[in-house]
């Protein structure tokens, strides 16, 4: 038998308990209300972002641009810390630190991005934009929105793109057409859209880490190779490609992508904060990239690396079998192309 006075203490024992409880509730849901409201003035972000490239790579730039840019405008309530050179891995490493929320912000190239999706392939169709600032433009389009948004799905929100040159060819012996390129092996960025390109021209890509191409270059394992005036500086690939076909044949785009699962947990005014600092660091990187264009070439000509172009017509034929491989992948590409080849 349970006598009075402890059925009496047990019951309110359990009145407290459930008292409690309640209070707790009210307090957590008081909390998630505030948290989601726009412009808590009270909430702070320390922020992590990773790249590949070098400090002193324009990329590394940017991301101190776009580090400025959050800090003035949230007056100081987004902080944010910079990893460049891989510092936190390859890019496959950084994109699941995205997905997992353990990496806040990546700078990722849209090269690597054709494994993720094959609509990013769309910016590789070759000789699609006639100038830097057409390529820039484009990027605010609708359907390159559409693009980053194939992304939406795996827990990346990708904002944003921004531009790191043109992409040119350097070879060992002059190339003065695309028939000398049959059967050379030339280091080509180990993406699909890429590495189909330079098969329709007849050569043989060859995937082989940055670090390694100039040795490469030096010792004949490859012909030449594709790659942007500024890596052709830093890493002076001059001294074992003495030619260069300022083709500009693609532009190589990248972009700048947030962890969906820190991304969509921030308050709206916070996330438009985020989505404005980027768009400011991406006109500042690629304005700064092209305006450097001319710098880079000068640098490898007074190196003795014999610059000249080829005749953007005579491509043509690729251009076209490369229009119908590629539009036949995916809606997306198909759009892109058709909007933007003249």
């Amino acid at each position: 038998m349970i006598k009075k006075r402890e059925l009496y203490f047990f019951i309110m024992t359990i009145v407290a308990a459930l008292f409690l409880s309640a209070c707790g509730k009210d307090s957590d849901e008081a909390n998630a209300d505030n948290s989601g409201k726009d412009g808590d003035a009270g909430q702070t972000y320390n922020f992590k972002l990773a790249h590949i490239a070098p400090p002193d790579h324009i990329w590394n730039e940017t991301a101190q641009k776009f580090a400025e840019e959050l800090e003035e405008r949230s007056d100081g309530r987004m902080k944010m810390e910079l990893y460049p050179g891989g510092q936190l891995g390859g890019e496959p490493d950084m994109v699941q630190q995205l997905e997992t929320g353990s990496l806040d912000f990546g700078f990722i190239t849209t090269a690597f991005l054709t494994s993720r999706s094959d609509a990013f392939s769309a910016w590789f169709a070759p000789y699609l934009f006639d100038s830097y600032e057409a390529a820039f433009e484009a990027k605010d389009s609708d359907v390159a929105k559409k693009i980053l948004a194939t992304l939406d799905d795996q827990g990346l929100r990708a904002k944003n793109y921004f531009f790191s040159g043109n992409r040119t060819m350097m070879f060992r012996e002059k190339v003065e057409t695309p028939a000398d390129m049959k059967g050379l092996t030339l280091r080509v960025t180990p993406s699909p859209a890429l590495q189909d390109w330079y098969r329709l021209l007849g050569a043989n890509p060859e995937s082989i880490s940055l670090p390694d191409v100039y040795q490469a270059a030096q010792t004949g394992v490859i012909d030449g190779m594709e790659m942007d005036l500024d890596a052709a500086v830093t890493s002076n690939f001059n001294e074992v490609t003495g030619f260069g076909a300022l083709t500009n044949h693609m532009v190589w785009p990248s972009v700048m992508i947030a962890s969906g699962k820190k991304f969509d947990a921030m308050p709206e005014e916070d996330q438009k904060i985020i989505e404005e600092a980027m768009a400011a660091a991406s006109e500042y990187g690629t304005m700064k990239r092209a305006s450097l264009e001319e710098e880079y070439m000068n640098t490898l000509k007074n190196r003795g690396m014999e610059l000249y172009e080829m005749d953007e017509s005579l491509f043509k034929p690729f251009k076209e079998q490369y229009d119908e491989q590629y539009k036949a992948k995916d809606p997306l590409i198909s759009e892109f192309i058709e909007t933007f080849r003249k």
